[in-house]
């Protein structure tokens, strides 16, 4: 059992996702953080730390090489590395969050898990603060355009909870805001038509790595229809500021917000 002095807590953390690199750094962890995924970018010193692999592409042994006294993964989709790394002997501390107030409860626990729970309800303020400036200014405007986010386009797949919950801080309406209880991206499949009869008024695209292609998006059959091809509202949002469920979600909060105010400026 860890006790209550630092030096009792894991001095040696791997993590398998870029948000927990983020969390732990922000945690002021960062020196004791050993092992990133190749995903990291935030803070920039996250970037200087051992490469173990991708989101679902890690080497087992370049993890245990690295001697890890505790991993931090990411939802059922880093399940067989999870698997395996337990199998090894090692601590693996994996949480499962899909909406912001789950984040905000990841990042309690994983700060008690490194002994910085003072550190993670500060930073926990500081995201409440930031969305919640957002949510204000957002809430004086009369309307709420559509909008609709696309995480995949080989099949469409809508946006994941966090991602509906972000546009909806932001001042939109998400289309296909029934999805968000859908915590599997199979289940947000969405048919062409779907998007047509919905028409939004702003379509945002993230592919998960892969460079967003608007005119592919416009291109598609029928999408000349929509509101939002035509007047030219398709944004690429981060992926990193975006599809991460961690404090960069501020980013991609705000960055939704500037392209909805823009909207409105038009109107």
């Amino acid at each position: 059992m860890y006790g209550t002095s630092r030096a009792d807590f894991p001095r040696r953390i791997v993590c398998l996702t870029a948000e927990t690199a983020e969390i732990a750094f922000l945690l002021g962890a960062g020196d004791r953080v050993v092992g990133v995924p190749g995903t990291a970018r935030r803070p920039e010193a996250a970037r200087e730390k051992a490469r173990v692999g991708g989101f679902t592409t890690f080497k087992l042994e370049r993890i245990l090489a690295l001697e890890p006294d505790l991993v931090l993964a990411f939802s059922d989709l880093q399940r067989d590395v999870v698997r395996d790394l337990i199998g090894a002997g090692v601590t693996v501390l994996c949480t499962n969050q899909r909406s912001f107030d789950e984040i905000l409860d990841a990042i309690l626990v994983i700060g008690g898990a490194l002994g910085c729970e003072r550190q993670a309800r500060e930073l926990i303020r500081d995201v409440q603060d930031d969305l919640r400036q957002v949510r204000e200014y957002s809430a004086a405007w009369p309307d709420r355009p559509r909008v609709y986010f696309e995480e995949w386009m080989d099949p469409l797949i809508a946006g994941i909870r966090w991602v509906s919950e972000a546009i909806e801080i932001a001042g939109g309406s998400d289309v296909f805001a029934e999805l968000r209880e859908k915590r599997a991206a199979p289940e947000r499949i969405v048919a062409t038509q779907d998007v047509v009869e919905r028409d939004p008024q702003i379509i945002l695209a993230s592919w998960c790595g892969k460079p967003v292609d608007a005119a592919r998006i416009a291109s598609r059959p029928g999408w000349a229809r929509i509101a939002a091809v035509k007047s030219g509202q398709i944004h690429e949002i981060d992926g990193a500021d975006i599809l991460s469920p961690g404090p960069s979600l501020v980013h991609g909060v705000r960055r939704i917000h500037e392209i909805i105010q823009a909207f409105q400026a038009t109107g």
